[in-house]
């Protein structure tokens, strides 16, 4: 699939769809910093009509990369955005339990179980073994059965 996309974006660099599907199909592979990169692009490219859940995405780039206080910030504002979208809830759990900030972590899967019955996804999400134990340990520690 990335070599579709990248094949798209080559035959038209504006194309802002492209560039955030290409951010997703990054991050899946385990390569947030690119993720990070095309999302944005894509959000240049199409500042007001916003493609997909671009900011969910950047906030699960950023949690991978361990760069926990990025990603509350575009997670929070994905929620504002969308507060039907549980993936964002799930990362921001998991952003909270990381940073020791468990009570705001139960919080929001609290939330999270308002909307989605399933807290932790498949793991199969995750290409890197190193970012599927980064996620699940998060959500172990937010559910408050440590590590």
């Amino acid at each position: 699939m990335m070599a579709l996309v990248d094949r798209a974006l080559a035959l038209n660099p504006s194309f802002a769809r492209g560039w955030y599907s290409s951010g997703v199909l990054r991050r899946w592979a385990g390569q947030p910093e690119v993720a990070v990169e095309h999302v944005e692009t894509a959000l240049r490219l199409s500042p007001r009509a916003r493609v997909g859940t671009s900011l969910a995405t950047l906030g699960s780039a950023y949690f991978i990369s361990r760069r926990f206080d990025e990603a509350v910030r575009k997670l929070v504002l994905a929620i504002q955005e969308d507060p039907s979208f549980p993936d964002s809830y799930r990362y921001l759990a998991v952003c909270y339990a990381h940073m020791g900030r468990l009570d705001e972590a139960r919080a929001i899967l609290q939330q999270l179980k308002g909307i989605s019955s399933v807290v932790a996804p498949r793991s199969t999400m995750f290409q890197n073994p190193e970012h599927r134990e980064l996620f699940l340990s998060g959500v172990r520690l937010a559910a408050g059965e440590g590590t």
